[in-house]
Formats: structure tokens, sequence, C-alpha cells
């Protein structure tokens, strides 16, 4: 298992360049690696693992009609991200929100960028998750997209770029948060002696944004959640449990006199702020799918009145929409008058005749992505295809052009993983955590998540996909909010 018999291939390997040498910030942990051997490492893997088991830290998968509860895979060896590396990824996420947050804003309300023209009517008001109903409204503060994960990759230039934005209800910051606790614990001193930056007070920075949408003074928060039978129900109520607020379900709430109230044991309460895990769909029955168990009647008009805050705010699905994601460089420019720090994958738009054609040409090359779908599903990884698959996708795009998009094949970047008893290198991918409060606040890392499976290029947990924990290293030179031990 020791990295002198590590491959890096022809992929960018973030511990080990091409050369075989270690790259300097993963050196004590290289060295530690070493120390331990391959006994201990697999010891201390097998025990991460069983630890996650006992801390009840879960996904559902739903097969075959069946849930099936599963802990989330883990690799103990860390992706360590250098804070210069981080400075630029921290800058551009910044800049990227509050660009987007302008674009939510303006489409329900001036529309003035679709009058210059820069981002087309048709693509907007045709997207899944452009709500016409929230026409001329304003959520409190002018906020719509209060938590975002947004997903990078790094490429074999070395240079990150963002691969898609999640701003309806982003999950996975649980996981970040339990790995992060079972490191510290599998390599105590060298994680101290690295001097990675904390990331435990994301619940408190959770619930300082979300009291922040609060008309009044200590408003009073709940976590909105599907159910027991949802895939991030875990998450759901470690968020609640560690902001100290309640957990319920749509059955808990009820509207009355125009406000949002939880039954408790003492009668009703009223709620101020919900940090809402349902989609738009579901949360209003009156509003949206008649049919829908999940929601409460009537939560729609207590948000349009500003008798509640949602969070995020209902219609920021249109910014998720992979097609809206092409236009983010010319949103940025737009709102900001500046260029993307962090750039975007190059992407085709399959509803534009002359990009359809070359997609269809070059399908065996690409990745199509449907629109609208998450999670690995509705996608095509062209060079990984049958020549069957890509005549069925070509189907697809020619059916419905506008639903969607394709991008070269990206050499994703690579973190040596224990495979069996080896260490082998795995693609990787980086979800980090926005909240956007009084102020926008990034956390120092993120979810890395790992493709288990040798050479796949998915990462999602529902396709087979694990995780690591991801140290960012302090800058000696610059000083930091305050961080209690954790």
């Amino acid at each position: 298992m020791m990295l002198q018999d590590y491959i890096t291939e022809d992929f960018h390997d973030e511990m080990v360049d091409s050369q075989g040498n270690v790259r300097p910030w993963y050196r004590m942990f290289s060295d530690k690696m070493t120390f331990l051997g391959k006994e201990e490492l697999l010891r201390r893997q097998y025990a991460a693992e069983r630890a996650f088991m006992y801390m009840g830290v879960t996904f559902n998968v739903y097969k075959e009609g069946e849930g099936i509860e599963k802990i989330f895979p883990f690799d103990i060896i860390p992706r360590i991200i250098n804070y210069d590396e981080w400075d630029i990824i921290e800058k551009g996420l910044e800049q990227r929100i509050r660009a987007l947050n302008l674009f939510i804003h303006d489409v329900y309300n001036d529309q003035k960028i679709i009058k210059d023209n820069v981002v087309p009517r048709q693509i907007i008001e045709s997207s899944p998750g452009f709500l016409k109903e929230c026409i001329g409204i304003k959520p409190p503060r002018n906020i719509w997209c209060h938590i975002t994960g947004t997903d990078l990759i790094k490429h074999r230039d070395g240079q990150y770029y963002v691969l898609e934005d999640n701003l309806r209800v982003p999950s996975g910051v649980s996981y970040v948060l339990g790995n992060r606790d079972i490191m510290k614990r599998t390599f105590p001193e060298v994680f101290e002696s690295l001097g990675v930056r904390p990331i435990y007070q994301y619940p408190l920075n959770l619930l300082e944004m979300l009291q922040y949408l609060g008309k009044q003074e200590n408003p009073v928060v709940a976590v909105l959640t599907p159910g027991i039978y949802n895939s991030a129900y875990f998450e759901h109520s470690f968020l609640a449990q560690q902001m100290g607020v309640q957990l319920v379900e749509g059955k808990d709430l009820v509207v009355k006199n125009g406000f949002v109230h939880m039954r408790t044991t003492k009668g009703l309460r009223k709620v101020d702020v919900i940090y809402r895990r349902i989609d738009d769909a579901f949360i209003d029955p009156r509003r949206f799918r008649e049919d829908s168990m999940l929601g409460v009647p009537g939560i729609f008009d207590a948000w349009k009145k500003k008798h509640v805050a949602l969070a995020n705010a209902l219609g920021t699905g249109v910014a998720d929409d992979k097609v809206i994601y092409a236009y983010v460089p010319k949103i940025i420019k737009y709102y900001l008058n500046e260029d993307a720090v962090v750039q975007n994958v190059p992407t085709y738009l399959c509803w534009d005749d002359k990009q359809r054609e070359h997609v269809l040409e070059n399908i065996a090359t690409m990745v199509v992505k449907a629109a609208n779908q998450a999670g690995g599903y509705g996608m095509l990884v062209g060079p990984a295809s049958t020549a069957a698959e890509q005549e069925e996708f070509k189907k697809l795009i020619k059916a419905n052009p506008r639903e969607y998009i394709a991008q070269p094949t990206m050499a994703l970047s690579r973190v040596p993983t224990i495979t069996g008893d080896q260490l082998e290198g795995r693609h990787v991918d980086l979800r980090p955590y926005i909240l956007y409060g009084e102020r926008v606040r990034v956390m120092p890392g993120g979810l890395t998540r790992v493709a288990l499976r040798k050479g796949s290029l998915v990462v999602n947990s529902s396709q087979g996909g694990g995780s690591k924990d991801t140290w960012v290293l302090r800058d000696p030179n610059q000083s930091y909010e305050t961080e209690e031990a954790e």
C-alpha cells in the first residue's frame, strides 16, 4: 500500500506529481502513512467504517421499490487543499452566489437580464424550476439562495471548474461533519500539526443565517423534512439537533390567520423561519401538487406575505437548471461586471441547432446530461458507453433538445484511495457549502465525493460513490475568524 507502488497514470493526482514526488502539502501525511504501515492503515480504515455504523451516518438507496439504508462509504486518505488554491475557490464561489442571487431576484421581478437579451426568455420560462407563482415576490432581505452546494472538479490542467450549481435543497453537509469527526480520531497528531481549518461551526453559522431572515429578535426556527423515508433524513435530524431547533414534518405545521404554526403539546406556536428540505412541487398542495402529503396547505401565501421566511426560497430551482448553468459566466459579468474567478466546464446547449449538431457528431467523446435531473441519473458518459446507448441518447436529444446539455469528458483529478489492501487512484469532485445571510460564508472544505469503482467518473452516492474528508490548510500569514477548539 506504500506510495512507491502507486501509479499516477495520465491524470492530475492531488497527492503525487507526474514524477512520483509527494506534493509539499501532503508530505506530512505521506510520512505518517509510511510510519504506520499497511496493516495499521487497514485497521484504522475498518475502525472508521465501524464508527460510521455506530454514529448512524447513513443514507437510503431506493431500489426495486424498497428503501435500503446504507453506510455512506468513506475512505480515510484525506483530500488536502493548500491555502492558495482554496483562496481562489472561496473568492470564486462568493462571486458566483452573489451573481446567482441577483439573477433569481431579477427574473422574478424586473427581468432586466431578459430584456437585455443576455439569457433568452424561452430558456428561463421553459425551466421546470421557474415558478410563475413567484413573479413579483421579494423574499426577506431579498435573498433567495441561502444554502448552496456547488460542485467543482479539478482537471488535468490543475485548475478547478464548476460542474454544476445546487440551489434548491442541497444535501451532504452532515457527512462532511461526520467525516471530520472520524478523521480527527483516526489521525489526531497529523491533523493538529498540519493546521487544518475547522468546520465544526457550520451548524452555528447555519442557525445565525436562518435567524437573520426573521423579522424579530430570536425568531423561531424549524427544519421541515419529508420524513423518515427520505434519503437524507439523517441529515435533516442531525442539523436540527445541532442547531437546537425543532424538526417538523408537514403534518406538524398549520397555517392559521396567515401565519405558520407548529403543533406542540402546549398548543400552537408560531414559526418564523423554516429551513425546508422539501422540493417546491410538494411544499403546498394548494398551489402546486394537489396530491402532496408532505407539504403545508397555505404556506406559499404565508411566505408571499413575508409572514414566514423559507430557506431556500421557492423558485431558486431556475438557477439549478443545467442550461441556465451555461450562462452563469455571462450572468456574473452582467450583474457584477467581473469575469468569473472559477470557470464553468465548457458546455454545449442542445437547443442551439449548431451546437446540437456538434454534440450528435461527437457524442462518443462527450458527457451528455439531462438539464433537470440529479444524482448521476439521465446522463451518458460517452467514452464509457455502448453504441446502442449513444443512439438512444441521440434520439432523446432530438426529441427534446431543450432538456440536454453536453460537455467534453473532463479528466477529473484523483486522490489515493484504499481499495481492498492496495492504494489506488480514484476520481473525485468537491461540493463546498455556501451560506448567504448577512454575508456570504464558504465552508473551508466541503464534501469530497469519490468514484470508488475503478475508472469511473460518477461520484454520486446513489451510483456507488463514497466520500473523503477535505482538509483546507491555514495560510500562516492570514488571521481567521475566532476558532475555538472543536
